[in-house]
């Protein structure tokens, strides 16, 4: 099989190289596309020297490529992913761009792989922190989701290399470029850009891709997405009010057993440091909501590059592969 990354050079694009490597990714062959300034720059992967190339449509064109994955914004994606789909490729793309478009399944593996079916050629990575909210709604579903409240606050990382170099620019006084305002000692209440609802695109993406992912299309969610000066690693505040009575008890229990979810000890809490470089979603501080019946309060956190956007769309990738055994693998 033949793989291509498109945006290799990014923060996303350069986890997918570093997560198929540790997962022995099956490929013969992997391609690195990038924009034109890192065109020519060298990848090691697995002993072997790779070089990026520009990304273009001449480019994508002298390659066979089996299956792209998309580490790059959602312009590039509008540009290119249909023309990659036009050819043999299956694509994984990790941009907003197509999203909530009806037939194209938002998968996180764990919740709903089930539904990817063998000639799904399409398929989109959601946003980092609807990624670490589904396996958490999804162990708790069972009692009935009546009402979901989110507040995510989100390191730089997620803003890619230019949020981080803001963040340590800002410590010497110098301007922001990639954020509005300062992001250094600072909280930032504005995540994409405002809508007319005055919610923020951050935040209508965990609406929207939530209630999708979890097949709820009336669910009662809102959300609040603060950027805060964590170079790595998101954390969330979650309510989740309950249509029928529950035990704390058992609300740890379902946790547990969910797919990729580590719990802390009681009196304890998970931070960004701990999940850094980690594919868990760290739960802490589970408690009854006193305000609201049936309710609780938790916390959450998770590496956005690995558990948010790497390590799903390499899951995903695994996912295809195991419906489809017969894959060519071209060599040329």
């Amino acid at each position: 099989m033949n793989i291509a990354i498109i945006g290799a050079t990014g923060l996303v694009g350069r986890k997918i190289i570093t997560i198929l490597c540790e997962h022995n990714f099956p490929f013969e062959k992997i391609f690195l596309f990038s924009s034109k300034a890192s065109q020519g720059k060298t990848i090691t992967i697995k002993d072997k020297i790779i070089t990026v190339e520009e990304l273009s449509v001449t480019t994508l064109a002298a390659k066979r490529i089996d299956l792209a994955f998309f580490a790059s914004n959602e312009n590039v994606s509008k540009k290119y992913v249909p023309f990659l789909l036009k050819s043999r490729a299956r694509v994984i793309d990790n941009s907003a761009c197509f999203r909530l478009n009806a037939g194209v399944p938002l998968i996180v593996p764990s919740v709903n792989g089930r539904i990817i079916k063998k000639n799904d050629k399409l398929i989109s990575n959601p946003n980092c922190s609807t990624i670490m909210l589904m396996p958490i709604l999804n162990a708790l579903k069972r009692y009935g989701l009546k009402r979901v409240l989110c507040c995510t606050y989100q390191a730089v990382s997620g803003a890619g290399k230019d949020g981080i170099t803001d963040l340590y620019a800002n410590f010497y006084n110098k301007p922001p470029k990639k954020f509005d305002k300062p992001i250094f000692s600072n909280c930032l209440a504005k995540i994409g850009n405002f809508k007319k609802t005055g919610y923020t695109e951050e935040e209508l993406k965990i609406i929207n891709e939530s209630r999708k992912i979890l097949s709820l299309n009336n669910l009662n969610i809102s959300a609040t997405a603060v950027r805060v000066p964590v170079v790595n690693c998101h954390s969330e505040c979650i309510n989740v009010e309950f249509e029928k009575k529950f035990s704390l008890k058992d609300i740890y229990k379902l946790l547990s057993n969910e797919e990729g979810i580590i719990i802390s000890d009681k009196g304890d809490y998970p931070t960004p440091l701990q999940a850094d470089n980690r594919d868990e979603i760290f739960i802490g501080r589970i408690r009854r909501d006193y305000s609201r019946q049936n309710a609780i309060w938790l916390w959450a956190v998770s590496d956005n590059l690995r558990t948010g956007a790497a390590t799903n769309a390499v899951k995903i990738a695994e996912s295809i592969l195991n419906l489809n055994k017969n894959m060519p693998i071209i060599d040329i």
